[in-house]
């Protein structure tokens, strides 16, 4: 597959003030090789600025753009960006250049008319989709920001092409919000959806002797507190599952699985199946329970656009005074969001009284976001998207938790999201990226729901 590729579109016409536009050339460039380098994009620049049709027609030539920034470097009439976006369809960044010096004098650059001349053809050309927009010189720290964010976004929804998530096993009844098809998945994300039955893993588990899973479990217990304590049967039980859920994604190429859990796992196998995910999204694997589809999708890019795990949950309790809501789970969450001072104990499943599955408080964090990728009444995406912080608290209940202060009002998003029909499954990034996940939804041209 190629590269993820970044195109640099400077138009504007020769009649401005060049000396003006070149040093905002030269530091644009600047601004989009730093920021490019991160992800290892390929970036393309042209030699000079595109001053002329014939000179942009000439740099179209060379490119295969995932991601324009389209810069009215000075001003251009439309035909510029018509003839762009007669050539691609991809995501693009408009970018509009402040003006250098506002002195009475001459106008060096114009280029917000240009912006305008250009948007109105996009909106000619894609009616119904977005695009992102920027204002600001190259220096600008919300310039950098909005740029960054953009090339992340648009990084995500080319890496989504190649992605293959697996859903393993059917949602149980009363959960079916977790379904998808592999063509409406497809469609919108660009994802591939294999499907493989639970018992087929269980089924491989089942193969391997004692032997065969001594490293599985010597690395589960170095990352778990407890482990030893789990019955002997369970504990081997869990081990084997550990690597055959490992062999599975690894020499599949998965990036993500949406896994049933109960009741199979607990009737067919004896053993849980909770802690196995939460060591296979310490792997940088994203992995939901319950079969929730979208749930590991949205896990996915949590994963991805933080570069950790993330939690993956129900919202429990919400505390009005304090601001907060609580979201939990049986005993999922990775190891590596356990709080320090209890590590990533193992206890049993609260419900079925049968282990290994995690039972602790995750660790806090000033900056995260809750994200869910869900469907309304009509089964149109939609994104959730709210700003918080974790505070330092212990476990609130058997199996793992995590409480979130939001940054709005926690009673009005518990009301509003229940009246409005989200889903019961939520995800909580540990960072802020709330901007790259709006710019996602833009491109994908979903709804945002901000709260």
């Amino acid at each position: 597959m190629k590269n993820f590729q970044v195109a640099y579109i400077p138009i504007g016409v020769p009649t401005f003030h060049l000396e003006s536009a070149q040093k905002e050339f030269d530091k644009s460039v600047e601004l989009l090789t730093k920021l490019s380098k991160p992800i290892e994009a390929d970036l393309r620049v042209p030699s000079e600025m595109l001053l002329s049709i014939d000179k942009l027609k000439n740099f179209i030539d060379t490119i295969e753009p995932d991601l324009i920034v389209l810069q009215n470097i000075t001003f251009a009439n439309a035909a510029y960006a018509s003839e762009v976006l007669k050539n691609f369809d991809c995501p693009i960044l408009l970018w509009t250049l402040r003006e250098p010096v506002i002195d009475g004098g001459r106008l060096r650059l114009n280029s917000l008319t240009g912006a305008y001349s250009a948007a109105n053809a996009i909106k000619e050309f894609r009616p119904d989709a977005k695009f992102e927009y920027i204002f600001g010189a190259p220096q600008e720290e919300k310039v950098e920001a909005k740029i960054n964010s953009t090339i992340r976004a648009a990084y995500m929804v080319f890496k989504m092409k190649s992605l293959k998530l697996a859903a393993i096993g059917h949602t149980p009844q009363g959960f079916g919000f977790g379904r998808a098809f592999d063509s409406d998945i497809m469609k919108t994300f660009g994802v591939t959806l294999e499907s493989i039955e639970a018992r087929e893993l269980i089924d491989r588990a089942k193969t391997f002797s004692d032997d065969d899973i001594k490293e599985y479990l010597k690395n589960a217990e170095s990352k778990m507190c407890g482990l030893e304590n789990t019955p002997e049967k369970n504990r081997l039980d869990f081990a084997r599952l550990y690597r055959s859920y490992k062999e599975y994604v690894t020499n599949n190429n998965i990036g993500a699985i949406a896994s049933r859990c109960w009741p199979d796992f607990f009737t067919a196998f004896g053993t849980p199946v909770c802690a196995v995910l939460a060591m296979i999204n310490d792997l940088g694997v994203a992995a939901s329970c319950e079969a929730d589809t979208y749930g590991a999708l949205s896990m996915y890019l949590s994963m991805q656009l933080t570069d950790r795990a993330c939690f993956f949950g129900d919202p429990v309790s919400m505390d009005e005074k304090e601001n907060t809501i609580t979201f939990w789970h049986c005993g999922t969450a990775a190891c590596s969001l356990a709080r320090k001072d209890t590590g990533a104990k193992v206890d049993v499943h609260c419900n079925r009284k049968i282990g290994p599955t995690l039972d602790f408080g995750c660790i806090s964090c000033d900056n995260v976001t809750i994200f869910r990728i869900g469907k309304d009444c009509r089964g149109k995406f939609r994104f959730f998207i709210a700003d918080g912080k974790v505070l330092d608290k212990p476990k609130q209940f058997n199996g793992t938790s995590i409480v979130v202060q939001t940054k709005n009002s926690a009673e009005k998003i518990v009301n509003e999201s229940v009246l409005e029909g989200w889903e019961p499954h939520f995800v909580v990034a540990y960072g802020d990226i709330a901007a790259e996940l709006k710019s996602i939804a833009n491109m994908l041209n979903i709804d945002i729901n901000i709260w």
